[in-house]
């Protein structure tokens, strides 16, 4: 699938952005700039993001469904117009609990 960019000063429904496909994550980027990046991911239900650390803040809002989110270890449920907010340097994955939609903000300026 190809990771274009929105097209701008038009209008978009988010959670009409990405699709749900059987047995797959899917990302589609909304905004990539050296400074961060925007993008909208769909799981399918049994599908999740494996352990991972990034140097960065992320923030990460839920637009369909719910999900868990474990940050350093600590379980965070999540529903449909919930956010958290993921620390730089902190461990964490997305657990699989069942189709969902979220988008997620990278921010990669400050910690230069």
């Amino acid at each position: 699938m190809e990771n274009l960019e929105l097209e701008k000063a038009k209008a978009h429904i988010t959670v009409e952005i990405i699709e749900y496909i059987a047995n797959s994550v899917v990302i589609k980027t909304i905004l990539k700039k050296s400074t961060g990046n925007v993008s909208v991911i769909s799981f399918d239900s049994g599908e999740g993001l494996s352990e991972k650390t990034t140097a960065f803040d992320t923030f990460v809002q839920i637009i369909d469904g719910k999900a868990e989110i474990v940050i350093n270890g600590i379980s965070n449920f999540l529903l449909t117009g919930q956010s958290i907010v993921i620390p730089a340097h902190a461990s964490n994955y997305v657990k699989p609990n069942g189709r969902f939609k979220m988008l997620q903000t990278v921010i990669k300026s400050g910690y230069e």
